[in-house]
């Protein structure tokens, strides 16, 4: 016999939400957002929780793009699935298919594929806060998080003729009581 959440729920001695189904999304289901971030820069949202400023994206990368320097401003894991990129200043520690990566808040890096990858790279990463870009010359580029990615996916999708795209998210700030 198969127990439901709440019945395997009450029987801890301790307090959890409420749980109908599993939030699950299926890859396989998420369309991929082309040249969104620039050319030959493609991704796939996952999770965008705009409140608590986490986001999980798969991010897909022709050989040769490159993003600009940026700083996160909290944590991120990466894990590369496919291919090889390298952050520019540590060009002597290339991450490649099965490299796990984590980088704490406050680094500030370049990532790129090399021109010379003879497949696209593919990466999953879980980002906490925000990515601030820069210029080459130090000023100011941009801000990615979870609330732009959130634009920025309807914008793309709207632009490719791509239904909405259905996506994890957090939920929403409210009054406990109306």
């Amino acid at each position: 016999m198969t127990a439901t959440a709440n019945e395997t729920a009450s029987k801890v001695p301790v307090f959890s939400l409420p749980q109908t189904e599993l939030l699950t999304v299926n890859v396989s289901d998420i369309p991929v957002l082309k040249d969104s971030l620039g050319p030959g820069i493609d991704f796939q949202p996952l999770f965008l929780d705009p409140e608590i400023g986490v986001w999980s994206v798969i991010g897909t990368f022709a050989p040769g793009s490159e993003l600009p320097i940026h700083l996160h401003t909290g944590p991120v894991h990466g894990f590369t699935l496919k291919g090889e990129w390298i952050y520019k200043e540590y060009p002597d520690q290339p991450q490649t298919a099965g490299s796990y990566l984590y980088e704490p808040a406050s680094s500030v890096h370049t990532f790129a594929v090399p021109r010379t990858a003879t497949e696209p790279t593919v990466v999953l990463f879980i980002i906490y806060g925000a990515n601030v870009s820069f210029t080459e010359e130090g000023q100011f580029h941009s801000v990615l998080d979870a609330v732009t990615v959130m634009k920025l996916t309807e914008q793309c999708a709207q632009a490719q003729g791509i239904a909405p795209v259905n996506y994890l998210t957090g939920g929403s700030a409210k009054f406990s009581v109306d």
